[in-house]
């Protein structure tokens, strides 16, 4: 493994798994959330954003984090292995709500500084109906690429926990 994209609903743990293949990989990690938000919550213009993907996708080894729909492609190009962390609604909603509490008014480490965690009912309706609206097609969309690409879909602790096991053995 030398690239490793990890996707899924916000709250299914995309941060917290990147942070530990990182360290069992050895691969740099990069948050996606770090160079799309400017402080304030200003997004990054789309032709900047575009262009910073590409140069983060061209360096030589990597863990990335994060979904971005529109630059998703230049990672897919790039990745050896796509994790798709699939948690049930109710749980990725209990994390970000736990992770609001736990940061409110502060940056998560995963985030851009100047990006205090706040409540957002915009936010909250897109993990709402993140697996009714996107899950299908993220997963239909990775699973033609078995065999070109290392496909892995996690569900649940247990197989996280295994499959970060197995790459420290």
């Amino acid at each position: 493994m030398k690239r490793a994209m990890v996707i899924g609903c916000c709250g299914a743990g995309k941060s917290t798994f990147a942070k530990a293949l990182h360290e069992a990989a050895g691969l740099e990690l990069i948050h996606l959330d770090q160079h799309y938000w400017k402080a304030g919550w200003i997004e990054s213009d789309a032709g900047e954003w575009v262009k910073a993907v590409q140069a983060l996708a061209d360096r030589p080894s990597w863990v990335i984090d994060g979904n971005y729909g529109g630059t998703m492609d230049i990672r897919i190009n790039r990745a050896d292995t796509i994790i798709y962390l699939d948690c049930p609604t109710w749980k990725c909603l209990w994390r970000v709500t736990k992770r609001i509490l736990r940061y409110w008014r502060r940056t998560r480490p995963d985030m851009p500084e100047g990006c205090a965690e706040r409540f957002d009912l915009q936010f909250f309706h897109y993990v709402a109906t993140f697996n009714a609206v996107r899950r299908k097609k993220l997963l239909d969309k990775i699973s033609l690429l078995k065999g070109e690409k290392d496909v892995v879909i996690l569900r649940n602790g247990r197989q996280v926990r295994a499959y970060l096991a197995g790459l420290q053995a």
